[in-house]
């Protein structure tokens, strides 16, 4: 390889619709935009159900039609699929890479249902690959009846296919150490095909800007301590707990706004209006919008539901908290070896396990808004080294290394 040509990049999410508005997608397009100042990178989502901005890098659908055009979720492309279309869009893929790997050096599948699916059959068509992985999916839920039994099986048939692949693959991505471990014992992947590599911030968009001109713009009550929730409203966030411990309480000072949405926000919803709780539900927002939302809080919170991950144990790197933080925000979340990686408890934020009496005993103890305010600002200190352009570098890295052992 010419050290003068720049490296060809395929970096395909199959699992994922391209919406802005989905964590996981501006995952991979922050990723991209940063990878582009060292090789020319191309994406590949599912379809494209929103218009291709103008951008440093080229995007492409894997299947190109508009099936999914009304699909709005923050969730994966496959969610929900019957089996006979998981089915003829592993067919779609397999023949997506034989047609589409050669045109790259290196081709990077970023983890879904199947993950390693598209990645080995890029290795077969003789282009080298990588995984790039944030969940390892364990059966947690028991098995009760006929759908749950189908459910099971469908379960085991993803695992197998993952599990075969994964360990095809000369390197798999992980975002965290706990993930890395879960790699190896789940799916069987020697430890030293596995380079954890973290996710980024994009500090020109989460930066710390003015309270006051938020609460105007958004009419927030400026007398208020307001908490803040961003994400998804889904089986792996659990509100409730917060919810309850402001209905008991009936704090008149204190008020929850929940950015976002998903399968469980209608129960959220009910919860909220049972208890009796100040909170206000805002839904989808623009995501060049949720900076403000935080401008405008004095505390945000992510609060993860330990029993909807093996061992209880956040695995995955969790965006939402670097975020919260680089705006100059003190975060509440749970005690787990990730997360306390990024928030030290009572210096830019606190670590209170998800259940209601916790949340009751840390909200009676909630410092005021000036000492919050300085939390905040020890938050933003503490993670001005994590940004998109360090991740970037070390996929960047990783290709590099692939490229030259596949030339050898």
């Amino acid at each position: 390889m010419s050290a003068q040509r720049r490296l060809s990049i395929c970096y395909a999410a199959p699992g994922q619709n391209l919406l802005t508005s989905a964590g996981p997608t501006r995952n991979v397009l922050s990723v991209a935009e940063a990878l582009s100042e060292w090789a020319d990178v191309t994406l590949a989502f599912r379809s494209l159900i929103e218009p291709v901005q103008p951008a440093p890098y080229q995007v492409i659908a894997i299947e190109p039609d508009d099936n999914h055009r009304n699909d709005r979720r923050d969730d994966t492309a496959t969610r929900g699929f019957h089996p006979l279309r998981h089915l003829a869009y592993c067919h779609r893929v397999r023949a997506f890479a034989r047609s589409e790997a050669r045109k790259f050096d290196v081709v990077l599948e970023k983890g879904w249902r199947l993950s390693g699916l598209l990645a080995a059959s890029v290795q077969r068509a003789g282009v080298p690959a990588a995984l790039v992985e944030n969940l390892v999916s364990v059966w947690l839920d028991p098995v009760r009846d006929p759908a749950g039994v189908a459910k099971y099986a469908l379960h085991r048939a993803a695992l197998t296919v993952t599990n075969r692949c994964s360990r095809q693959l000369p390197v798999v991505i992980a975002e965290t150490d706990e993930l890395k471990d879960m790699l190896v014992t789940h799916r069987g992947v020697a430890p030293e095909r596995i380079e954890v590599v973290g996710l980024g911030v994009d500090h020109r968009r989460f930066r710390p800007s003015d309270q006051a001109g938020a609460r105007a713009a958004l009419g927030i009550d400026p007398a208020m301590t307001t908490l803040l929730y961003v994400g998804g409203i889904d089986e792996y966030h659990d509100l409730e707990p917060v919810i309850d411990a402001l209905g008991s309480l009936g704090d008149t000072r204190l008020e929850l706004h929940v950015v976002g949405d998903g399968a469980y926000r209608a129960r959220t919803e009910q919860r909220a209006a049972a208890t009796g709780a100040a909170v206000r539900f805002h839904g989808h927002v623009r995501h060049d919008l949720v900076p403000q939302y935080i401008a405008a809080a004095d505390l945000c919170i992510a609060p993860y539901r330990s029993s909807a991950f093996h061992g209880g144990l956040v695995t995955f790197s969790t965006l939402k908290i670097p975020e919260y933080m680089a705006c100059a925000r003190p975060v509440v979340s749970i005690p787990s070896p990730a997360i306390q990686r990024l928030i030290t408890h009572g210096r830019d934020g606190f670590l209170v396990p998800n259940d209601a009496p916790s949340w009751q005993a840390f909200l009676r103890a909630l410092p005021d808004r000036s000492m919050l305010a300085e939390l905040g600002r020890a938050a933003a200190a503490a993670v001005s080294q994590i940004n998109w352009r360090n991740t970037a570098w070390r996929y960047f890295a990783i290709c590099d290394r692939l490229a030259k052992e596949h030339a050898q």
